[in-house]
C-alpha cells in the first residue's frame, strides 16, 4: 500500500502533493514501483492536526482517486469521515481506513452497503486529543498487546454488527498512535498475537517517530522522516515475518526491493 497524502501538514511530506500535477505523478511513480493499493487521504493523522471540513477533503481527493484507479490500482480513501468515505467509495474506491476506532459502526455499515473492506486503526482518542502522544507514559497500557487487541475487538463487534462481513474486515494495531517507542516496538514484536485475532493485519511503520527514538543515540536529535527509510524497511520485514497481510509504505520501491530479497532468502521465491 503506498501513501497519497493531500495535504497541507502531513508530517512526512508537508504539501508536496497538494497540486493535482504533483499528485498525479506520485500515484504514477507508487503503482510503477509495484504499490498493489493507493492509500490516499485529505486529513492530516498527525498529533495535533485541525480536522478538515468533509467538502475540502472532497476536493482534495478526487482527481487521485480517478488517476490510481486508471491505473488499475486499488483505491483506500484515509478518512475519518463517513461522508467523505461514502463520496469516495462512489468514486471506486474499494477500502476504508480510519485512524480512529469511533465511527466503527457508521463506517462498517457504510462498508457492507458498498461491498467494501474497513481498515480499523486502533488509536484511542481523535488526532486533535492526541498531542503528545509520542511520548505517552509506558503506564498508559498494562499490557500493549492486550489492551490494544481488546479495544479494537470492541470496535470491531460494532463494525461486524452494523452487517460488515468478517471477511472484509482488517485490523491496524496504530503503530504510533497513543503509543509511544516502547509500545510500538511491542507491538510489532508480539505482532502474531494480533494476527492471531483472525483478521488481516495492516502495519504502517513508515517514517513513524519511534523508529528514529529507536535508532537514535541518546541524547542526538532524532532523525527528520525523510531519513528513516531503514528503519521503516527493519520494521517491514520483521511484521511480514510475523504474519502482517499488508504494510503502508511511502518508499514502495525500496521496501518492494528489501521485501524481494529477504523472500528469497526465506526460499519462498526463486532467485
Amino acid at each position: 500500500m503506498g501513501v497519497c497524502n493531500r495535504t497541507p501538514d502531513s508530517f512526512s511530506d508537508g504539501a508536496r502533493f497538494l497540486d493535482d500535477v504533483a499528485a498525479d505523478a506520485h500515484v504514477q511513480r507508487l503503482v510503477t514501483d509495484g504499490a498493489q493499493i493507493i492509500d490516499i487521504g485529505a486529513e492530516s493523522t498527525r498529533p495535533g492536526a485541525a480536522p478538515v471540513d468533509p467538502s475540502e477533503q472532497i476536493a482534495r481527493i478526487g482527481n487521485s482517486i480517478r488517476k490510481a484507479r486508471a491505473l488499475g490500482a486499488l483505491v483506500s480513501i484515509d478518512t475519518t469521515s463517513p461522508d467523505v468515505a461514502a463520496w469516495a467509495l462512489g468514486e471506486g474506491a474499494c477500502i476504508v481506513n480510519t485512524v480512529s476506532l469511533d465511527p466503527a459502526e457508521e463506517l462498517g455499515a457504510l462498508a457492507a452497503r458498498k461491498g467494501a473492506s474497513l481498515v480499523l486503526t486502533h488509536a484511542r482518542g481523535s488526532m486533535t486529543s492526541m498531542q503528545g502522544f509520542s511520548v505517552y507514559a509506558d503506564a498508559a497500557y498494562g499490557d500493549v498487546v492486550d489492551d490494544v487487541a481488546r479495544e479494537w475487538q470492541l470496535a470491531a463487534d460494532r463494525a461486524l454488527g452494523a452487517g460488515l462481513p468478517r471477511e472484509d474486515l482488517l485490523l491496524d494495531p496504530g503503530l504510533g498512535f497513543t503509543k509511544n517507542a516502547r509500545h510500538s516496538i511491542e507491538l510489532c514484536r508480539r505482532l502474531g498475537e494480533l494476527c492471531a485475532l483472525g483478521f488481516p493485519v495492516l502495519v504502517g511503520p513508515s517514517r513513524k517517530s519511534f523508529l528514529a527514538r529507536v535508532a537514535a543515540p541518546e541524547g542526538a536529535e532524532l532523525l527528520p522522516p525523510t531519513e528513516r527509510l531503514g528503519g521503516t524497511i527493519a520494521a517491514v520485514l520483521a511484521c511480514v515475518r510475523r504474519g502482517a497481510a499488508v504494510v503502508r509504505v511511502h518508499d514502495v520501491a525500496a521496501v518492494v526491493q528489501a521485501l524481494a530479497v529477504a523472500s528469497a532468502i526465506e526460499g519462498e521465491v526463486n532467485a
